[in-house]
């Protein structure tokens, strides 16, 4: 149905397990189509803008007419674990609408992490945590992952550099940077 793509566990020299989310997602892809989506990626960030994360949209998506799976049947920690597999096309700006549904603190953390051992994605949400404390180094959320998993072994490629999760604040509107904010 879908093309294949290089994935992210190419990138990072890491192998794939058979995952129970990922054939989650490939029957919710099929009870739920998206008009356009080519690829499971494609299809979860839909559902992440239809749920009000949209520090990445996809291109002349309307998401308003879409009838998408609610958070019962596929949760906010589903999503953000889906957005971080290591069976996803390597496209490291998703990355970023994981980074923005657990920035918000939407997820209830115990869950999220239990999924993401199932799913083992445990070195994608290290790395992340790492680079997200450097922005917003008492986010409570944020610091329970480091906490939780700042024992794993270091990735051999980055994932993504710090300021693709933040946003910058502007000084009296100018070019300075005052500060830096995570995307919530």
């Amino acid at each position: 149905m879908f093309k294949q793509k290089h994935t992210l566990a190419k990138r990072l020299g890491k192998t794939c397990h058979i995952s129970p989310l990922r054939f989650k997602l490939r029957r919710l892809t099929v009870l739920y189509p998206v008009d356009g989506a080519e690829s499971v990626e494609e299809w979860l960030v839909a559902v992440a803008n239809k749920r009000g994360f949209q520090v990445i949209v996809r291109p002349g998506q309307d998401i308003s007419e879409l009838i998408l799976p609610d958070k019962e049947l596929f949760s906010d920690e589903e999503l953000t674990v889906g957005l971080s597999m290591l069976q996803c096309a390597d496209y490291p700006q998703i990355l970023r609408l994981a980074c923005q549904i657990i920035s918000r603190e939407k997820a209830d953390l115990t869950k999220l992490l239990l999924i993401a051992e199932r799913e083992r994605v445990e070195p994608i949400l290290a790395e992340l945590s790492k680079q997200a404390l450097k922005v917003a180094p008492e986010h409570p959320t944020w610091r329970a992952i480091y906490n939780q998993y700042q024992n794993e072994k270091a990735l051999t490629e980055p994932l993504l550099h710090w300021t693709r999760l933040a946003e910058p604040k502007m000084k009296n509107g100018r070019c300075n940077v005052s500060e830096w904010v995570l995307a919530s």
